[in-house]
């Protein structure tokens, strides 16, 4: 058996729909796709066929009003459109399931509605009004990926861009009732194919049912194949019959045949989680496991907001790859992952500003690799577009002497005020402690805490960056710790005021309260946190280089640009060998080097043992000094594989993350270290 090759599509944008606008015969309009020649809903009676195709002939009224799982209830939909099905759905499961319940909306979509079109689509049902509010102001970049959106405290929506099946087959999660929608089979003959009701089959849940318009030929025949059992219902309004059915088993899963050790563990109760660390990475974590009703107990020797989360001021931005690779997938996703959590969380910019961030080239080297990055991924300009130093210059409010790239959809937080705030969340209670090491019990852990005395909880998340693997369970995870100190100047009057963050060797932000914050040294192995004037000289230094009209322009107003007047921080950032985050579940280090040994002899020999994992332990560290745009994205990551739901990422960057990853790797390197001193030439 060999390794699957990574089966992620490339990064691009997405063409958006092409539509028109057409005069039904009450004389209202309606949307109609041009490139599909087909009608999105009818005014006349498109709700009312939502409502009878996809709620009543999954059962759903009935099926919302008994749901007592702890994990939300599972619709996966095929083609988005306008979102009116979703919205029914949302509509009918506040009618109908009890308070506790919640619901989870996978849908796909490969032409996205532009934001006005959606909402002038959705405005025909003014008792769906402020539903479509939530889901218009939330509407995300024409991106391919997983787009997660908050609808309510109890109402979630992934957002799959992209080809149906091909999205599909990346889902990680499972369905409870299947939407089949999408333009008829007769107009769009490329989505209706077998690898579609393939996919679908693998991501059910047992029983789930599924409900389509069409009776056409290629479905049932595609559902019949794939292990749905179909059968024809009334349909309604023109349509004289329809289709509904289920499948008793899901098909087999296959894609864990190349990678076993990747297989998550067994869900197990949830009621009470401890965080260990109230930095970034456990804030959000504690915020994202409280707003699924989980009790969170939030762990920390200082406080929240310490260690390297304890700027006032830090830039939401990443660097991405000039080619295509998981981890640039992942800081993208985080971004555009993180923009989105903010506006929901703080809609009144109190703690961060979306003022967007130029990331300049200051060398040929970087003005080369920015070329090829443009060239190979052509992104949305809301996301990432190439400038010139004239328009950074206009952009920036300071003149400015190389190209570079915008990322409008960047800019800076307040993080260790943002830490503060998730801790305040309801559902989480914060305790000053160290915890000294954790025991398994039968039904949780067992947390020893150095002041003496015990916490106990049902499953626990490490999230203390640098010290997390000072515990057993993970001390086979490789961290270095990483100093870095940032430096902040206080202003005089007139001084040159920035309107965007700029990023080059450095990073400097626009003043906040009179304060200009810029930096940040990076000396991996320092332990040191003192506050340093040679590093207040270095960043000074980088200041210059960067940005030299600006600085002239802070020392003709009067700043006091020297190290010993300038003030600052200094704190320790966590970094993975790979440079990308860690989070998921702790692997058992030792079953793993036993179970997976012979891939030191050979790569193709995959055994097909499940990967074993400290059951109910998880970690979320190594964020290093992009923590802004990946520690929400995987505090939602571990929140979702805690409480049995589908993930916010594709299955390929799942595993991207996942703590064991260092593990294979080695085990697979120590192979080819053998076979390189054999002088066989095996080796990559």
């Amino acid at each position: 058996m060999t390794a699957a090759p990574d089966a992620l599509p490339p990064l691009s944008g997405l063409e958006s729909a092409r539509l028109e606008w057409r005069r039904e015969e009450g004389g209202e309009e309606a949307p109609h796709s041009t490139a599909f020649d087909d009608v999105y809903f009818s005014r006349h009676d498109g709700r009312a066929e939502s409502e009878h195709v996809f709620l009543a002939a999954n059962r759903l009224p009935e099926r919302f009003a008994g749901w007592q799982a702890s994990r939300p209830f599972v619709i996966g939909e095929t083609g988005f459109g306008t979102g009116l099905n979703m919205l029914c759905a949302w509509a009918c499961f506040e009618a109908h399931a009890p308070p506790a319940a919640r619901l989870h909306l996978v849908s796909t979509e490969k032409f996205p509605l532009q934001r006005d079109d959606l909402a002038r689509a959705l405005s025909a049902w003014p008792d769906l009004a402020d539903r479509a509010a939530r889901l218009v102001a939330q509407w995300p970049e024409a991106v391919t990926g997983v787009h997660r959106l908050w609808l309510d405290a109890r109402v979630t929506l992934d957002l799959h861009l992209g080809d149906a099946a091909e999205r599909l087959a990346l889902l990680d999660g499972r369905v409870d009732a299947w939407f089949l929608d999408g333009f008829a089979p007769a107009k769009n003959p490329e989505m209706w194919q077998p690898e579609l009701f393939e996919a679908m089959a693998v991501r059910s849940r047992p029983g789930a049912t599924l409900a389509t318009f069409t009776c056409a030929g290629v479905v049932k025949r595609g559902l019949a194949a794939a292990g749905f059992r179909w059968r024809k219902v009334p349909g309604v309004g023109r349509k004289r019959e329809m289709l509904a059915g289920e499948i008793p088993e899901p098909a087999t899963d296959r894609r864990r045949e190349s990678t076993p050790w990747f297989s998550p563990p067994t869900p197990r109760p949830a009621r009470h989680v401890a965080v260990i660390g109230a930095g970034l990475a456990g804030a959000t974590t504690a915020a994202a496991l409280a707003r699924r009703g989980v009790r969170v107990t939030l762990i920390d020797r200082e406080g929240p907001g310490s260690g390297g989360s304890g700027n006032t001021q830090g830039a939401l931005y990443v660097k991405l790859a000039a080619d295509t690779n998981p981890q640039s997938r992942v800081y993208l996703a985080g971004l555009l992952h993180s923009r989105r959590w903010l506006e929901a969380l703080d809609p009144r910019h109190e703690l961060w500003r979306p003022c967007g961030v130029l990331q300049l080239a200051m060398s040929e080297k970087e003005q080369a690799r920015q070329a090829r990055f443009l060239a190979h991924h052509p992104l949305p300009g809301s996301v990432v577009r190439g400038m010139t130093a004239d328009e950074a210059a206009r952009l920036a409010g300071t003149p400015i002497d190389h190209d570079g790239l915008e990322y409008p959809q960047a800019g800076w937080v307040r993080p260790a005020a943002l830490c503060t705030r998730l801790a305040d969340t309801s559902g989480v209670s914060f305790r000053q402690a160290e915890v000294m090491n954790m025991t398994p019990e039968e039904d949780g852990w067992s947390l020893a805490l150095a002041e003496g005395g015990r916490l106990s909880a049902d499953q626990v998340v490490v999230a203390n960056a640098t010290l997390a693997n000072r515990f057993a369970q993970t001390e086979r995870l490789p961290l270095q710790p990483v100093r870095g100190q940032i430096s902040r100047l206080a202003l005089p009057q007139g001084a040159p005021e920035l309107e965007r963050v700029i990023c080059a060797g450095g990073y400097v932000s626009p003043a906040l309260d009179g304060v200009l914050t810029f930096g940040a040294s990076f000396v991996p192995r320092d332990t040191d946190t003192e506050i340093r004037d040679a590093d207040h000289a270095a960043n000074l230094a980088e200041l210059e280089a960067t940005l030299p009209a600006f600085v002239a322009a802070l020392r003709k107003a009067g700043a006091r640009l020297e190290p010993d007047h300038l003030e600052g921080r200094a704190a320790l950032r966590a970094a993975s060998p790979d440079k990308s985050p860690y989070a998921g579940p702790v692997p058992d280090a030792e079953a793993w080097q036993r179970d997976y040994a012979e891939l030191a002899k050979d790569a193709t020999r995959i055994p097909d043992t499940p990967g074993r994992h400290h059951g109910g332990l998880w970690i979320s560290t190594a964020h290093g000094s992009r923590g802004l745009a990946s520690a929400p994205l995987c505090a939602e990551l571990i929140a979702s594989m805690i409480c049995d739901e589908p993930l916010p990422l594709e299955e390929p960057l799942v595993d991207h993350l996942h703590p064991g990853r260092r593990i294979i790797r080695d085990l697979i390197q120590g192979k080819h270290k053998s076979a390189t001193a054999r002088g066989d030439g095996n080796s990559s």
